[in-house]
């Protein structure tokens, strides 16, 4: 039986292939082309153009879907899914993104996001790139289902206006998200947020926009489950669009970004988090700004391609 006659098939299997062998796909799981349908979609986004300190991130794609080699995607143990099993969920490959003009990278992005939801609803779990994807990613799932509830794992809080002028970059995007109506108000909400910021009325101004902040040393006081419980009780029973910035995790756990943060978050302690999430309505996810050029032993990118199979075994969980 080929890959195309079986909905669910399509992936290459780890006992008749070595895994450091076989298909490039993430978890070298089918590619959008062998099968008839699907319902949840790894879309790569090699866009890096809104990075303001080390560029990179436009290799983070290739980058997760190596390291992602070393998953074995048949059963997620904590979350009691077999995610490939359940459901079709295909690598869509990489959006053809222009590398000189945010505007139109932004357009394209939003363009190809759409045509894989298509008319059926799928999710889309995007590895960047840089967060300014997650822009274009919003106004696509804006025109399915209106206003999301905005759950953002990030040492940065990516509301600041410009940078040198410019409207849209990685640290601008959920500021202009919220101006464009794309965000539930007082629903969104930051975790691991960390380091020095401009000036306080950055956080004034954060708050203004309805934003809450879970700080990462706030972690240490509060604990995982009631971090945990405040992010169910923010966006409730809304849609969700769930944002992981690698460098929410200490540069000890992702030394390959493009904007490291001291005093982040470990690798269990994002996991576990990502893992507690049940029941919440994901439409949409990315993990964004694995920069694989700074990277060790592909420590940055085995970690963001263990937090894209939480994310789809959380999508198929809370179906």
């Amino acid at each position: 039986m080929s890959p195309s006659d079986d909905p669910i098939l399509g992936a290459t299997p780890s006992t008749q292939v070595p895994r450091y062998a076989g298909k490039g796909t993430f978890a070298r799981i089918a590619d959008i082309h062998e099968v008839g349908d699907y319902e949840i979609a790894v879309l790569g986004v090699p866009f890096d153009g809104g990075t303001s300190y080390r560029p990179g991130a436009r290799f983070g794609p290739m980058g997760v879907r190596q390291a992602a080699r070393t998953l074995r995607p048949g059963y997620h143990v904590e979350l009691g899914v077999a995610p490939l099993d359940e459901v079709q969920i295909v690598d869509a490959g990489d959006v053809a993104v222009t590398p000189y003009d945010i505007t139109e990278a932004c357009a394209q992005i939003e363009s190809h996001v759409r045509e894989i939801i298509g008319d059926r609803q799928r999710k889309v779990v995007s590895i960047g790139g840089d967060h300014t994807i997650a822009l274009p990613n919003l106004r696509a799932l804006h025109a399915i289902h209106g206003p999301v509830a905005l759950v953002h794992f990030d040492a940065h809080l990516d509301t600041w206006d410009t940078y040198f002028g410019a409207p849209i970059t990685h640290g601008t995007i959920f500021r202009r998200a919220f101006e464009e109506g794309l965000l539930v108000e007082d629903h969104s909400i930051h975790i691991g947020i960390r380091g020095p910021i401009y000036d306080r009325m950055d956080l004034t101004e954060d708050t203004q926009m309805g934003f809450r902040i879970i700080r990462a040393g706030d972690l240490d006081v509060m604990g995982i489950e009631t971090a945990v419980d405040i992010v169910r009780s923010r966006v409730a029973d809304l849609p969700v669009y769930l944002s992981v910035d690698i460098d929410v995790l200490d540069p000890a756990f992702a030394p390959g970004t493009g904007t490291p943060e001291a005093g982040g978050l470990t690798s269990r302690e994002l996991l576990r988090m990502l893992r507690q999430l049940t029941g919440i309505n994901i439409v949409g996810a990315d993990v964004v700004e694995v920069a694989p050029a700074y990277d060790h032993a592909e420590i940055t990118c085995v970690a963001a391609a263990t937090v894209v199979f939480d994310l789809l075994s959380l999508i198929v969980a809370n179906r």
